[in-house]
């Protein structure tokens, strides 16, 4: 990482005066990579949680509560369609103007979508523009979470000790459990304040309101490492630079797909133990929905502590074994979904607090978990494609088919869905193991 006598003057314009090599340690970086997250994890709970308890009654009021909640989790799947989209729109500023004029105006996008959410007007008043302009502005959160791709997670393990690079990969994924449990929290405390009406007119509003404040926060956490000499440097050494899309699909397009499909069984389960389970509950369990959110809370602290153990764990035994046994985990845990979920207030706990552990130990290492398989030219996109891909094959449309599904056929739909992630997991993990094997035999 360099020595503490190097130094360097960074640019005239930047806010930062002198710095050494040896600060720019994994630990700074993944001290902006978890604030980053959790700041975008925020957003995105904020309209996930809505979905239910907002905007089914907000802008589907001609629907009943079933049909309100399946369109709005439709309107929530739209921002995992254009985030790749969004992911290269960003490449393509960050070629023209450069790192930190591409994430201070992809923060700002997400800060002013999530934001704008909290002034739009209801169904009552604007009728169907109303809903067209709650999609737009979870198409600008989609497009904004994309184009802020800055690289972090792949420079931090690139820099981390050898043997120590699932504990490095874990920290960026704090953000997750961190931001689910502020944006609940918040949430819950409105829900909990206000009568029906009052958190149906106006409550409901001051979580979207938060995010910009966080957002800001975000920013110049990240800028602060992104501006500096440097970053850039270490960007430099590692080829961390944007690839054009007709170079790298012909040569390791097929590593995007693998990569998605590892870590299909973790982003599977994503949103079946966050957004999901609060709407079964909301509407078939009868529930003390604010009791559930506590639990969620709880859940999510599991979650946390769990990630620790993730990266612990995965250094001992490797990151793709690691992964292949939770996926089986995952798969067990999917067979008795059903019966906890379904079995009252103690069930209901159990699926929340072993879902979230489960959570932390598999999402802790999931993202970016085969793209050293890219070439140094192509990972930093490679990498960015790669997530965007997993979360829309696994997480997007997972409330929407699940709720849609158990409505109509029962909670057994949620164990064949956790299990398609499994299977689809083990195989990926399965050839991708193959493939390194046939390179290695190459060399």
């Amino acid at each position: 990482m360099g020595t503490a006598s190097s130094t360097f003057q960074t640019p005239q314009s930047g806010p930062f005066t002198t710095r050494t090599d040896e600060e720019l340690a994994p630990g700074d970086i993944a001290v902006g990579v978890i604030i980053g997250r959790a700041s975008e994890y925020f957003d995105f709970f904020v309209f996930g949680i809505a979905s239910v308890l907002v905007f089914p009654q907000v802008f589907f009021p001609f629907e009943d509560r079933l049909n309100g909640t399946l369109y709005s989790f439709l309107i929530f799947a739209l921002a995992f369609v254009v985030r790749p989209v969004g992911t290269l729109i960003g490449m393509e500023i960050q070629r023209r103007f450069g790192r930190s004029t591409k994430l201070t105006a992809a923060l700002f996008l997400l800060g002013s979508s999530t934001v704008a959410m909290g002034l739009l007007p209801s169904f009552t008043t604007s009728g169907n523009a109303a809903i067209v302009l709650l999609a737009l502005c979870r198409v600008g959160q989609g497009l904004a979470l994309g184009a802020s791709w800055d690289g972090l997670p792949s420079l931090l393990a690139l820099n981390a000790p050898p043997d120590r690079r699932g504990w490095y990969a874990m920290l960026g994924q704090l953000g997750a459990p961190l931001g689910f449990f502020v944006a609940s929290g918040v949430f819950l405390y409105v829900y909990g304040s206000l009568d029906a009406k009052d958190f149906l007119s106006w409550g409901w509003r001051f979580p979207f309101f938060t995010a910009f404040a966080i957002n800001v926060v975000a920013l110049f956490a990240r800028l602060r490492l992104v501006v500096t000499h440097e970053y850039e440097k270490r960007m430099e050494e590692h080829e961390l630079d944007p690839a054009y899309l007709h170079e790298l699909l012909p040569a390791q397009g097929h590593h995007i797909v693998i990569g998605a499909f590892a870590a299909l069984a973790s982003y599977a389960l994503f949103h079946l133990v966050t957004v999901f389970p609060l709407s079964w509950v909301a509407l078939f369990a009868n529930g003390d929905v604010a009791d559930f959110m506590k639990m969620e809370l709880l859940g999510a602290a599991f979650a946390a502590a769990a990630m620790p153990m993730s990266g612990l764990i995965a250094d001992k035994v490797g990151r793709r074994s690691f992964l292949g046994a939770l996926a089986v985990a995952i798969g067990a845990f999917a067979i008795f979904a059903p019966f906890m979920l379904g079995g009252g207030k103690p069930g209901q706990a159990a699926f929340i607090l072993v879902g979230f552990v489960l959570l932390g130990l598999s999402y802790g290492q999931a993202a970016g978990s085969v793209t050293s398989n890219f070439r140094p030219h192509f990972r930093y996109t490679g990498a960015a494609l790669t997530a965007d891909m997993a979360w829309l094959l696994g997480a997007a449309f997972a409330p929407v088919i699940v709720l849609f599904l158990s409505s109509r056929f029962g909670l057994v739909s949620v164990s064949l869905y956790l299990l398609s992630g499994v299977v689809c997991t083990l195989l990926a993990l399965r050839v991708n193991k193959k493939l390194r094997a046939a390179a290695v035999v190459q060399d």
